[in-house]
């Protein structure tokens, strides 16, 4: 473990290192959104299908915040409907390790609820 000392300074001019990426992919639905995309290129009804409690305005806002940050690539076909698709960027990938621990974290804090509940 590392020491408290390393902890508690931020020595970049732009504030926290935690609070650059928390800028980045913090909120309720960036981080589930980016999970979904580790999986592969997916199009905007197929994110929205797998977050039905997502409103359409705040996929879109959410989309275009990731791809302004260079998290997420968004590709438009010329075609009749029109065809867009989300990717995530070599850069986004970088966060795979981040989102899977959140994964985990939260797969364990619900077993964790679940006992509480159950009284084990």
């Amino acid at each position: 473990m590392e020491s408290p000392e390393k902890y508690s300074a931020c020595p970049n001019p732009y504030g926290c290192s935690v609070e650059a990426t928390l800028a980045v992919i913090g909120g309720k639905w960036k981080g589930v959104i980016l999970y979904h995309l580790l999986s592969g290129t997916k199009r905007f009804n197929e994110l929205r299908r797998r977050m039905p409690d997502m409103t359409q305005r705040m996929l879109t806002l959410q989309l275009r915040e990731l791809e302004k940050d260079g998290i997420v690539h968004r590709e438009v076909y010329k075609e009749v409907p029109p065809k867009v698709e989300y990717s995530l960027t070599d850069f986004g990938y970088t966060l795979e390790q981040i989102i899977v621990l959140m994964r985990d974290w939260g797969d364990t804090y619900i077993q964790e609820i679940a006992q509480k509940k159950t009284g084990q």
